[in-house]
C-alpha cells in the first residue's frame, strides 16, 4: 500500500477540530493536561490510605535516559572488553536509548527480543536487529497447544527502565555473534551473553560507575520537578504518614533527594543536606525489594545516623546504647525521631508507621514486579505504578485518535466483505441456482474477494504506520494490533492506579476516591454508540 493511506488518515484528522489535550481538574480549577492524570484500575477512597510510601529510582526521581541510561550502557561495554575478555571492537559500538521499551521479553537461548498480547502471543519479534518472519514466529513460538511461559530461567524480562540498556547492548551482541563467531570468548552463546550483560550492568550499578558520576552533577542525569516537594507536603498535611523504601543506599539516597527537594540544582561542590528528611516520617534505604515484602525475611534493620552515613544497631527496630553510652542515644544532630534505616523486611516497616491493615498503604513505584506485583499479591497493599512513557502515548492517542476511528471502520469493511463472500459461497454450494445466476454470484465473488485483499492489505499497513507514529520498532506500549500488551496485562492486573509521574497526586484532593471506568465485553460494544 498504500503509503499514502495513513497520510490520507491523517490529513482528514488533522481537518478535524483538535480540542488540546486538556481539561479543567476534578472538582473544578486549574486545567491541567490530560497525560498526567491518573488513570484507576480499582476503586481506592484515600480516605481508607494512612500512609503514602514511594520508591526512589525512577519514580520520585526521574532520570533522564538520553544521559542516564547511556552512562550505564558505556560502562557496561567497558566491564564486557576489559573484565570478561570480550572483543575491543565492542568499545566502538553506540547506544540508541529510544530503541527499546518497558514489556519486552528476551529469548536467551534464541537471542530474539519479543513484543506479545496479553494471551502471550507474540506479535512482534526481533533476533538482533532483524524482524523475525510470521513463520519464524509461529516456528519458534507458536507451534504447540501449551503456551509458553515465557518466564525465568529461559527468558528475561524488560519490565523496568534500568533494562532497556541491557536489551539493547544484548540486541548488538547477538549480532555480533553472529558475524563474527570466532572473535567472542569461547564457549559464549547467546543466554552467557545475556548472563554476562546483567552481571557487568549489575556491578556497573553496584561499584560505583554510575553513581559517583551522578553524584559529581545530578542535574545532567535527574529531572528536577518543583512540583515534588508540594506534593509530599499535602500529603503530610493531610494526615497521612510518607516513607521511602529504595533499594539505594544512604550515601546515594541522601545525594538524589537533597537535590530533588532542593530549591535548585546543587552545583558540583555542593555538599548534600539531609535536609529532605522532614518531607518523609520513616526512610528505608537497602531494601532489597522484593524480598524486602517478605516477612520471612530475616534481614536485620539498621538505624543510619543521617549525619555520618554511620550503620547503628537496633533490636527489633528500638535503639540500642551504645557500649560506652549509659542513656539512650540521640543522634548527632540531637533529634530524638528517628526515621532512617536500612535493610529489615516490611514488618519492621509496618510496626514504625503504626499500620495495623494492609490495604490502609498506597505504595507508589515503576518496577511491575519488584514494586507492584509483590507488595499486592504479597501484602495487599494498595499499588500506583509510575509509567514516564504514558505522557507520550496518552499525547499520540489524542493527537491520532480520529485516524483510530477510521482504522475501525476499515476493520469492520473487512469483516462485512467477508461475510458477503461466505453468504455467496454458500448460496453457490447449496442453493438451487440457474446458470446464469450462478455465473453472476461467481462475478460478484471474483469481486469481492479483490476488493478483500484490497482492503485487507491496506488495513494492515495503516495499521503498523499508525503503531509505528508511537515507536518506530514497537508500537504503542500498551498495544499489540488492537489487543493489549503483555505489560498492558500487568499493569491492569496489579497497579490499583497508575499515571505518568508522582507529582499527579497535587491534582487531585487528598480524599479522592478513585473509580474505574467502566468495562465492557465484546457482545456489549455492537449496542453501544460508535
Amino acid at each position: 500500500m498504500h503509503a499514502g493511506t495513513l497520510n490520507y488518515l491523517l490529513e482528514k484528522d488533522n481537518a478535524r477540530d483538535q480540542t488540546p489535550c486538556s481539561q479543567p481538574s476534578p472538582g473544578g480549577g486549574v486545567p491541567y493536561d490530560f497525560v498526567n492524570k491518573i488513570f484507576c484500575n480499582r476503586s481506592l477512597n484515600m480516605k481508607n490510605i494512612l500512609a503514602v510510601g514511594f520508591d526512589m529510582d525512577y519514580t520520585l526521581a526521574q532520570y533522564k535516559p538520553e544521559t542516564f541510561e547511556s552512562l550505564a550502557y558505556e560502562g557496561t561495554v567497558r566491564k564486557l572488553v576489559y573484565d570478561l575478555g570480550y572483543p575491543a571492537e565492542l568499545l566502538e559500538l553506540s547506544f540508541d536509548w529510544e530503541y527499546m521499551v518497558r514489556g519486552l521479553v528476551l529469548d536467551k537461548k534464541r537471542g530474539n527480543i519479543l513484543k506479545m498480547d496479553r494471551h502471550k502471543y507474540v506479535k512482534v519479534g526481533y533476533h538482533g536487529f532483524r524482524e523475525l518472519s510470521k513463520e519464524e514466529k509461529v516456528q519458534s513460538y507458536g507451534s504447540t497447544y501449551i503456551r509458553d511461559a515465557f518466564d525465568e530461567p529461559d527468558y528475561a524480562l524488560i519490565d523496568t527502565l534500568f533494562s532497556l540498556g541491557e536489551a539493547y547492548l544484548f540486541a548488538q551482541l547477538v549480532e555480533f555473534i553472529d558475524g563474527n563467531p570466532g572473535k567472542v570468548p569461547q564457549g559464549v552463546d547467546y543466554a552467557r551473553i545475556y548472563k554476562d550483560v546483567k552481571a557487568a550492568i549489575d556491578l556497573c550499578h553496584h561499584d560505583g560507575t554510575i553513581k559517583q558520576v551522578v553524584t559529581k552533577d545530578p542535574g545532567r542525569y535527574i529531572h528536577w520537578d518543583k512540583t515534588l516537594v508540594p506534593m509530599l507536603n499535602m500529603l503530610r498535611d493531610s494526615g497521612r504518614s510518607v516513607f521511602l523504601v529504595t533499594n539505594s543506599f544512604w550515601d546515594y539516597t541522601n545525594m538524589v533527594m537533597s537535590f530533588l527537594c532542593g530549591q535548585h540544582a546543587p552545583d558540583s561542590n555542593a555538599t548534600c543536606s539531609s535536609d529532605w528528611l522532614q518531607y518523609f516520617d520513616v526512610v528505608i534505604t537497602g531494601s532489597a525489594k522484593p524480598s524486602f515484602f517478605h516477612d520471612d525475611n530475616n534481614a536485620s534493620l539498621l538505624e543510619i545516623d543521617p549525619d555520618s552515613g554511620m550503620l547503628l544497631n537496633t533490636d527489633n527496630y528500638a535503639p540500642v546504647a551504645q557500649v560506652s553510652d549509659t542513656s539512650p542515644r540521640l543522634t548527632g544532630t540531637g533529634r530524638t525521631n528517628r526515621k532512617t534505616f536500612q535493610g529489615g523486611n516490611v514488618s519492621h516497616l509496618h510496626k514504625l508507621l503504626a499500620i495495623e491493615s494492609s490495604p490502609q498503604v498506597l505504595y507508589v513505584g515503576d518496577h511491575i514486579y519488584g514494586d507492584i506485583l509483590c507488595s499486592k499479591k504479597v501484602l495487599g497493599w494498595r499499588t500506583m505504578l509510575i509509567v514516564p512513557e504514558l505522557e507520550t502515548e496518552v499525547r499520540l492517542a489524542w493527537e491520532t485518535r480520529n485516524i483510530r476511528k477510521e482504522l475501525g471502520m476499515m476493520r469492520l469493511e473487512h469483516d462485512n466483505i467477508e461475510d458477503s463472500i461466505h453468504r455467496l459461497k454458500w448460496s453457490l454450494k447449496f442453493e438451487n441456482l440457474t446458470d446464469e445466476r450462478k455465473q453472476v454470484l461467481s462475478f460478484k465473488l471474483d469481486d469481492l474477494e479483490t476488493r478483500n485483499n484490497e482492503v485487507r492489505l491496506a488495513h494492515q499497513d495503516a495499521l503498523r504506520e499508525w503503531h509505528q507514529k508511537f515507536h518506530k520498532v514497537w508500537g504503542q506500549l500498551m498495544k499489540t494490533g488492537y489487543q493489549n500488551s503483555r505489560f498492558a496485562h500487568q499493569v491492569d492486573r496489579f497497579a490499583c492506579l497508575y499515571t505518568s509521574r508522582v507529582s499527579s497526586l497535587c491534582l487531585y484532593l487528598t480524599e479522592k476516591y478513585y473509580r474505574p471506568t467502566e468495562e465492557f465485553m465484546p457482545h456489549e460494544f455492537d449496542v453501544l454508540p460508535l
